[in-house]
């Protein structure tokens, strides 16, 4: 906790000049007790209320004056709260096993899908930046406001031969670092111990439905993300049965890896490869830049996936003023001791002296 003004904590002094004050009236009060009448003398040897009764009040009224004066100096708490500028980068995988149709129509069609609902369900000042990656990684879309843009390319994605996860982190860390003076590039080097301290409100989004096949190593990019306070949630998506691998020709790159409408070799039977899911590395990287795996069998469950994300990651701590939890409590404390003071000191009937005739 903070405070914005310090120097209004010398309010504080109105508790030992409570306590100086209510020495001063007792003293008083002794000191004239001879001079009063006779129907005083009788009222002052009635039992007056037990020390507990006497010392509760002036405590709490006290407690109430030194919070209400802590609230003076407007107390300001660090607290988790929606990131307006915070930035999401995500990279999707356009491997030439995203023509899989075990999810219908193919898994491409369904990322696409998901991505445009992620897309659309964003408020209108959150920024969003598009990474695909295959062999290779490249930046679709700067990071924007505007969806737009980023509709429109996700309608572009065309895939190709290879899986580079580590070069999707890479570069998606390299978009977050044109935007966030806090984010070094990555051809900087990032001192010893620079993962320590608050994480950067910007997040790394990688979806994919296979391994690593070139580039630069999962775990390696993933412990520049980390160095620079980056997140990085994993997505993997698709099944473990294999399926044929069909896609559409507005899907593919047209480079050497596909004949027609289909990847060579695709399909089971024909002597091709089915990828799988590296969920270990995907794990791996997630936990160690402090984000979280998630599993996606089928497109529905990629859309709930997509859509939750923000409720865990958009959010940056900023310093919140709660001046006024303070004056609530401290007002509160006052008016109870007020309370109990009168209660307990309401006046009793004086017994009237015995009348002799």
């Amino acid at each position: 906790m903070s405070l914005s003004w310090p120097w209004a904590l010398i309010a504080l002094v109105a508790f030992p000049l409570l306590l100086g004050f209510r020495w001063w009236t007792r003293r008083r009060r002794r000191r004239e007790a001879v001079r009063v009448s006779s129907v005083t003398l009788i009222r002052a040897a009635l039992p007056g209320p037990s020390s507990w009764r006497r010392r509760i009040p002036i405590w709490l009224f006290a407690v109430g004056l030194v919070v209400l004066a802590t609230g003076a100096a407007r107390p300001q708490a660090s607290v988790p709260v929606p990131a307006n500028s915070a930035t999401i980068l995500l990279a999707i995988d356009v491997s030439a096993s995203m023509c899989s149709t075990d999810v219908a129509p193919n898994r491409l069609t369904a990322a696409q899908k998901a991505a445009r609902e992620f897309i659309k369900a964003q408020n209108d000042g959150s920024r969003i930046g598009l990474v695909t990656f295959s062999g290779i990684a490249g930046l679709l879309v700067e990071p924007t406001t505007d969806k737009k843009p980023l509709l429109a390319a996700i309608d572009t994605l065309r895939t190709s031969r290879g899986t580079a996860i580590g070069l999707a982190i890479l570069t998606s860390v390299d978009a977050i670092a044109e935007i966030n003076p806090n984010v070094p590039p990555t051809g900087v080097e990032v001192p010893a111990g620079g993962a320590t301290g608050e994480y950067e409100p910007d997040t790394i989004v990688v979806l994919t439905d296979g391994r690593n096949t070139q580039g630069v190593d999962p775990a390696t990019a993933a412990a520049e993300a980390a160095a620079r306070h980056l997140r990085v949630y994993t997505i993997g998506f698709g099944t473990t049965q294999p399926s044929s691998m069909v896609c559409s020709r507005d899907q593919i790159s047209g480079d050497a890896a596909f004949r027609g409408d289909q990847p060579r070799g695709g399909g089971p039977g024909r002597g091709g490869r089915f990828q799988q899911i590296d969920e270990q590395t995907l794990t791996k990287v997630a936990e160690s830049t402090g984000g979280k795996y998630f599993q996606a069998k089928d497109a529905d469950a990629l859309s709930r996936v997509l859509l939750d994300l923000p409720s865990s990651i958009v959010f940056e701590r900023q310093n919140v003023e709660i001046t006024v939890w303070f004056a609530l409590a401290g007002a509160a404390f006052v008016l109870v001791a007020v309370g109990l003071s009168q209660w307990w000191n309401r006046s009793r009937p004086v017994p009237t002296p015995p009348v002799t005739v």
